[in-house]
């Protein structure tokens, strides 16, 4: 033990909501649910086995809320009142969980009228002034205020915290990345802020940056608002002027209360050894029975998950939690993650038996570890297989560094093991799953390995929980996320491998040992990952969307992937150029108007020059101490007649876009290729539109002369062309099917311009003006604008763009129909829907934060059209390659999605016979799972570039 006391707080409330919302509904012999009753015991377990494992406690307690009730709410009767009741499975379950922490023999402390929060506080302080080490277990942003190191009678007494999701140590530098302040402000960022989960008010449209800038710069709660009334006007003055009453009492609703009588003695939390019998007693009551085997064994972290007695999967109910809440599947008794369990497969002879085993399974989980993330370019350092918990393998190809002295470790020679491994992985008969498995799927195509079939975890996960979060993880679908959401286990950090920066090493040069220990890890998540995600598809009405529309389409992208397109590097270099000589033109304009030179692209220098020496008015400076000069400031000074405010922002336009598109787009070209490969993502986009990046081909400006220039650049090789085939106001069109409108329908049956058409009902005529208001409108409405938004765009009043809101909507009544429905359905069930079955979650739909509200609310209105047009262009591409392959024009190739496009290379002679194809193909891609009541324009062009073929 230790000689230092070190007192561990556990956040008792955090982990009963996370082991509800990780776990499915069991239920104990008796019939009572103990899901979250399970986990809860599970992640206790493990806590005391991985503090035992390191440097532990000396004190341990779990502290509980006793009820929603406490002192605050006496300030302040709204407080959590948006909080919904706790689940009903959930309620019985609160009793057995004290009886779980009882049976450790932990203490259980909790007091009526005070949170968790403030007998943690008290606590935490009452040891600090002991001289005592302190860690809160929890995540909670609020406790974070209580960060902090004294001098104690043994040395510094340091209170930090543990967040076991993420596995990470929270002490100052953690803070001050999350609030911009140290622990003793972090109470007045979120007096600024608010809190929509607790129901503090804050000040209305004042966000976590906002909130932190203005702490760090006046230090103070009470000096930031006393500053606002000499503030420059706007919005952000008014709001601090009239919300100061709401700032001040929501820094005393967040402020923790750390003088609370201590119901127990610190004393009696020190710990000893866990007596078996109450614990076993307790498993035996539960039917926790692969717990009680682990505590038979002597075993130290028991399984994350259990098969108990899941009941029969329920709809969803009032309280909008949606069928995959209500249909939460157990994970199968997994062990957990051994590392030692791991093998290096360094002979043929070992690497045939994994092959011959993996054909038994039918089923193995396929990794690839690389030099580099450009799939392209990357060299092959080994491939990870697993074929169960545990049961994984790394089989290194590449290792001994770059060096050609360097030692080489004994490993299969590339070639013999690919020529083993490539009749496995093109097996029909044999499901291979990746987790993000384009990149692997074009890291072995390069090696003419055709991989086949494939499942997805990143793609099923996307495909089931597109828009979800959960607090201190997060929403996204990568490894690590979903490793930590889903099996609580947090994988190796590539930086502990390889390191950061100057010093890090290739991939190739870490030993193997540690090689394989990260890389066998990797199949291994994505082997448990599957289990875990496909058999939600089904349950919860994911298949259709994975089966039909994304699974189909994974590697389709990675052959465009592979395919790139060219750009003529000289255009580029001459468009560069004559950036460059404009560029130069507007620094010397800016200099003349300064009066002397100095650096147009360093804000502190602009700023000096603005503010101090040409005396303009409105210079504010931030907390480095030096003026703020971003484009609002610019505009506005532009706006009162300084003309170097005019240059400068012509000079950081075409600065962007010289090192954004024309520079970038001659670095992004591949060597070998000679064209420009981009990544698409196919869960980037929360409405499953695809996105691209190095280099973004999605982001180039298409309506303005310059944007004009560079796709200009892109061009098809000697003797072929570029077709684009552009799907023609998709969205409109949907929505008139989605929203029934019969006038909408009308016109695009009989291919008016329906511009033209919302002109004459919302305007009674059209000319160019009324036409461009009423394509603004079109396009607003369907993102759910407000009439500040729409008066903005038609620079009108607002009250003038609501009564063209009002008009709209009495000319099409269905579009109106079509928005209350869709938001009354995602407030009630949680997420939209597609018509392909497509399901994106708004988990803030009914907060009362108003701005998250209307945002979300904004989203949820678009996403279920703009969602369906996603669908209807990605299943254009899986059928696309096919149908162009059986009319025996196997030499046109489909290189870029951009948005609503389709860009194509071909030989010049094959336009004639592609275009009728390609055309019918988009126009029927929704049949024969939709069909819709409105055609599907596609408009075709081809030319010798990407400009050009429009």
């Amino acid at each position: 033990m230790a000689d230092k006391q070190h007192l561990y707080l556990v956040d008792g409330s955090s982990y009963i909501f996370r082991a509800y919302h990780r776990l499915p509904p069991l239920t104990n012999p008796a019939g009572t649910p103990v899901g979250a009753v399970y986990g809860y015991t599970t992640m206790l377990w493990k806590l005391a086995a991985d503090l035992d494992a390191a440097d532990g406690p000396t004190h341990l307690a779990v502290i509980l809320d006793a009820s929603g009730v406490s002192f605050r709410n006496e300030l302040y009767e709204h407080y959590k009142a948006n909080r919904p009741e706790p689940p009903e499975d959930l309620k019985p379950q609160f009793p057995l969980i004290r009886d779980a922490t009882r049976a450790f023999s932990l203490p259980c402390i909790e007091v009526e009228g005070l949170e968790a929060d403030d007998l943690i506080a008290s606590y935490a302080r009452e040891a600090q002034r002991r001289g005592w080490d302190v860690t809160i277990v929890s995540s909670d942003k609020d406790l974070m205020q209580l960060i902090s190191e004294v001098d104690g009678p043994d040395g510094p007494a340091r209170i930090d915290m543990l967040d076991t999701m993420k596995n990470q140590r929270i002490w100052l530098p953690e803070v001050e990345e999350k609030f911009g302040v140290g622990p003793e402000l972090v109470g007045d960022v979120l007096a600024l802020m608010g809190d929509s989960v607790d129901n503090v008010p804050g000040i209305f449209g004042i966000g976590p940056k906002t909130a932190s800038k203005l702490i760090a710069e006046h230090g103070s709660l009470t000096a930031a608002l006393d500053a606002a009334p000499a503030m420059k006007a706007g919005k952000l003055k008014e709001r601090l002027i009239e919300g100061r009453g709401d700032a001040e009492l929501s820094k005393i609703l967040v402020t923790l209360k750390e003088d609370c009588d201590l119901p127990q003695p610190l004393e009696e939390m020190k710990l000893g050894p866990v007596p078996p019998a109450p614990l076993a007693a307790f498993l035996t009551e539960h039917g926790f029975t692969s717990l009680l085997r682990r505590l038979d064994a002597g075993a130290g972290s028991p399984s994350p998950s259990v098969q108990l007695n899941p009941p029969k999967p329920t709809t969803a109910g009032a309280n909008g939690a949606g069928a995959g809440e209500a249909n939460r599947q157990p994970l199968p008794d997994f062990a957990a993650i051994d590392h030692a369990a791991y093998e290096t497969v360094q002979t043929m002879e070992r690497l045939e038996a994994w092959i011959a085993r993996a054909r038994a399974a039918q089923m193995v989980a396929v990794d690839t570890e690389t030099t580099s993330l450009d799939p392209m370019r990357a060299g092959l350092c080994g491939i990870s297989l697993a074929l169960g918990p545990n049961d994984a393998c790394y089989i290194p190809l590449g290792h001994g560094g770059s060096d050609m002295f360097a030692e080489r470790p004994e490993q299969i020679e590339e070639a013999a093991a690919l020529a083993a491994l490539k009749p496995l992985l093109e097996d029909q008969a044999v499901l291979k799953v990746f987790q993000n498995g384009k990149y692997d799927l074009n890291i072995l195509a390069r090696r003419g390995i055709a991989v086949a079939p494939i499942d997805d975890t990143m793609v099923i996960s996307f495909a089931l929980d597109a828009g979800r979060s959960e607090e201190g993880i997060g929403g996204g679908h990568g490894m690590d996320e979903l490793s930590q959401r889903h099996l609580g286990h947090t994988p190796i950090p590539f930086k502990d491998l390889c390191g950061t920066g100057k010093k890090a090493i290739g991939f190739n040069e870490v030993p193997l040992e540690r090689a394989t220990a990260y890389a066998a890890e990797d199949a291994d998540i994505t082997w448990r990952l599957h289990c875990h995600l496909k058999p939600r598809l089904a349950i919860e009405g994911g298949s259709r969307v994975y089966e039909r529309v994304d699974r189909p389409l994974i590697p389709v992208v990675a052959r465009m992937e592979r395919e790139g397109i060219k750009v003529d590097r000289a255009r580029l270099a001459k468009l560069s150029e004559e950036f460059s000589r404009e560029i130069a033109r507007l620094e010397g304009e800016i200099h003349a108007a300064a009066g002397q030179e100095f650096t147009v692209g360093s804000p502190k220098q602009l700023g000096d020059i603005l503010f101090d020496k040409l005396g303009y008015q409105g210079g504010k400076k931030g907390k480095s101490g030096q003026y703020s000069t971003d484009v609002t400031v610019l505009e506005k000074l532009a706006a009162e007649g300084a003309p170097i405010a005019r240059l400068v922002l012509e000079w950081r336009q075409l600065a962007k876009l010289k090192s954004t598109y024309t520079d970038a787009l001659q670095e992004a070209i591949n060597p070998d290729t000679g064209r420009v490969h981009t990544s698409y993502s196919l869960v980037g986009a929360q409405t499953g539109r695809l996105s691209s990046t190095d280099p973004n081909l999605q982001n180039i400006p298409i309506r303005t002369a310059i944007g004009r220039q560079i796709r200009e650049a892109f061009v098809p090789e000697a003797g072929n062309v570029l077709l684009a085939a552009d799907y023609s106001q998709i969205e409109l069109r949907l929505a008139a099917h989605m929203a029934d409108v019969a006038s909408l329908k009308e016109a695009f049956a009989h291919g008016e311009d329906i511009h033209a058409r919302t002109a004459q009902e919302m305007f009674g005529e059209v000319t160019r003006d009324t036409r461009a208001r009423a394509k603004t409108i079109n396009f607003a409405i369907l993102y759910g604008i407000s009439r500040w938004g729409l008066a903005a765009r038609l620079e009108v009043e607002p009250d003038e763009a609501q009564a063209m809101i009002d008009t709209y909507f009495q000319r099409f009544p269905g579009i109106q129909r079509y928005i209350h429905e869709t938001l009354e359905s995602v407030r009630t069930r949680g997420y939209s829907e597609t018509l392909f079955g497509r399901k994106t979650w708004f988990p803030r739909i009914n907060s009362k934060n108003q701005a998250e509200r209307q945002g979300s609310e904004r989203a949820a209105i678009n996403a279920p059209i703009q969602g369906t047009s996603a669908d209807i262009i990605k299943r254009a591409m899986a059928r696309m390659l096919p149908a162009l392959a059986e009319a025996g024009l196997h030499d046109v190739r489909m290189l870029l999605q951009v948005h609503d496009e389709l860009v194509f290379e071909l030989p010049e002679a094959r336009v004639e016979a592609a275009t009728p194809i390609i055309r019918q193909v988009m126009a029927e891609a929704a049949l024969p799972a939709v069909e819709l009541t409105v055609p599907l324009g596609v408009e075709i062009g081809t030319g010798l570039s990407w400009d050009a073929a429009h």
